[in-house]
């Protein structure tokens, strides 16, 4: 893998990509974390997605493991692992490209085509929690505040949303439990919440995010 796209880049951006070896044996670092799929994985510089990636393929393999023989279960563990999974990018090629990658894993695990619910739902998990924006800033490409999506899984085929202001979470980082994005402290007040959703009902979400890159 070629670790850089330009020298210019590199300059501009200090772009350099990190390489698989030394990806994976970060996530080692972190196993258990890694291959557990609820947990939450947050990269600030997600580049192309060889970090996160990585994390998806390794919940994967443990949906597989633990779901492997109900579909149900499978898709909707599949997607919860997807849906734990966050990244922030400066550079909109990037974001691009990673939002793609991560729906192709996604999408070659289950077998499922553009057309199918469970495919559109998670371009619209995608489009939510892969950021084109500023981490250090937090601000995304607009302008306006980074906003993160909380999901849950209810179980039974229904998905919980709220949705955060990546600023508040992070000045507020004392309250927050160690090893959570989201704090349970009484200060984390969501922006939004929605009602649960089924797998066609996040695919219907998608439709308003269609005109937008994967992107």
């Amino acid at each position: 893998m070629n670790l850089i796209k330009s020298k210019k880049r590199v300059a501009d951006h200090g772009e350099v990509f990190t390489p698989t070896w030394l990806v994976d044996a970060m996530l080692d670092l972190v196993k258990d974390e890694s291959e557990r799929i609820d947990s939450r994985f947050l990269e600030p510089a997600c580049g192309s997605g060889n970090f996160i990636v990585k994390v998806l393929q390794r919940k994967l393999a443990t949906v597989e493991c633990k779901f492997g023989k109900s579909d149900f279960e499978k898709q909707h563990y599949a997607l919860l692992a997807l849906m734990c999974i966050y990244g922030i990018e400066l550079l909109a090629d990037n974001i691009t490209e990673c939002r793609k990658n991560m729906l192709e894993i996604f999408a070659d695990y289950l077998n499922v085509q553009e057309s199918d619910d469970l495919y559109q739902a998670a371009f619209c998990i995608l489009s939510q929690n892969l950021v084109h924006g500023d981490a250090l800033k937090m601000l995304a490409s607009n302008g306006q505040p980074i906003t993160f999506a909380e999901w849950g899984y209810l179980g039974k085929g229904k998905f919980q949303r709220r949705d955060f202001r990546f600023d508040i979470l992070t000045g507020m980082s004392n309250h927050v439990e160690q090893g959570s994005l989201f704090a349970k402290h009484e200060i984390f007040t969501p922006i939004m919440a929605y009602a649960p959703m089924t797998v066609r009902e996040l695919a219907r979400m998608a439709s308003g995010n269609a005109a937008k890159e994967i992107a």
